[in-house]
């Protein structure tokens, strides 16, 4: 059992936290507490350490790394949104070499736990990544960022096809160690991802982490062109979050023995109450990083004090809730055909 008792409250006197076990599992690891960053919105952990003692959250998920160093996308990259956000990143990073010197060692000396986001523009990349990450220690689990262009398939986004997908998570299982979850990614930018989402478990996913951001375009009106360098972009924050509910909704009601990792939109204790309910063993907290450093941290206290006020001893005792007798059974699936287009989408709310 892991009780977390530490609360950020600024200038505040700390206050002692409820007794509730804080500790989820995933797979065959335990964290001992459910709040994650999101990949892409908080780096490799450094920047956020000087706000908050970063080893008190669940995990630290590093931003999306490749095989090589990579620039990313011209700017401008960021548009705010009303209640979020679009990134056109893409992808930028130093590769996985030096990744593994530089950010996993600082990791491992630091005593955080890592979930390393992996990206690549075809299965061989994800395969190479796996091999590099299978025998570093630090390593908690992997999560495999999918929401890229498959460049094998004309750029068809591999979490858009239930094939392309499952043929990336067999590659990245297959060559990283038993020990070590693998978490696939999902797009939202899809008709069912129910199907997406069992082809990756079929495939040797442990469990599943959705949802990576939207697609979307802003027009700036004073030139009358798109605002982003790259056009497109992902969309995060509070204005997805229902749609990340109704995701995290559907897949566990269609696969309830799956572990789920729940993100978009959570800025408060409740948002992230709300998507453990609909079924998920832990979440990510990523856009709302950008303007209060310390949120993971916030949010993990918060959530504490509304499970215990509620009755709950832990946090697993949640997972799931809404869908118990009485409550709706199912979410309608959207009808209208998403977009697939070959936005390198950056994780979480950017990854």
């Amino acid at each position: 059992m892991t009780r977390l008792t530490r609360v950020i409250t600024g200038a505040n006197r700390e206050r002692p936290l409820p007794e509730v076990d804080m500790s989820t599992r995933l797979a065959n690891v335990t964290f001992p507490g459910p709040v994650m960053t999101a990949s892409g919105c908080a780096g490799y952990g450094r920047e956020l350490d000087q706000f908050f003692d970063i080893t008190t959250i669940g995990a630290i998920v590093t931003k999306s790394i490749m095989v090589n160093p990579r620039s990313g996308r011209p700017t401008p990259r960021m548009a705010e949104t009303p209640s979020g956000m679009l990134n056109s990143i893409g992808l930028q990073g130093p590769g996985i070499d030096q990744f593994i010197e530089r950010d996993l060692a600082w990791l491992e000396k630091r005593g955080a736990r890592v979930v390393v986001s992996i990206a690549g523009s075809a299965t061989a990349e994800y395969v190479k990544l796996a091999q590099r990450l299978r025998h570093a220690p630090a390593v908690s689990a992997i999560e495999v960022n999918i929401s890229c262009p498959n460049v094998e398939e004309r750029g068809l986004v591999f979490a858009c096809d239930p094939s392309a997908s499952a043929t990336v998570v067999e590659g990245v299982r297959r060559n990283v160690g038993s020990g070590v979850p693998v978490f696939a990614k999902l797009s939202p930018d899809v008709t069912d991802i129910v199907s997406i989402a069992r082809a990756c478990v079929d495939a040797g996913a442990d469990g599943l982490s959705m949802i990576n951001t939207m697609l979307g375009v802003v027009i700036d009106t004073e030139t009358m062109r798109p605002h982003l360098g790259g056009v497109t972009g992902g969309l995060s924050g509070p204005a997805i979050r229902p749609v990340a509910v109704r995701a995290v909704w559907q897949v566990h009601a269609a696969m309830p023995e799956v572990p789920l990792i729940g993100m978009g939109g959570i800025k408060s204790g409740q948002d992230a109450l709300e998507f453990l309910a609909a079924g998920a063993s832990a979440v990510q907290v990523g856009t709302v990083i950008f303007n209060d450093p310390v949120a993971p941290a916030r949010i993990s206290s918060e959530l504490q004090r509304l499970l215990a006020d509620r009755g709950f001893g832990s946090c697993a005792e949640v997972v799931g809730a809404a869908h118990q007798t009485g409550q709706p059974s199912e979410v309608e699936a959207p009808t209208a055909s998403a977009s697939a287009g070959g936005v390198e989408n950056t994780g979480g709310a950017a990854g």
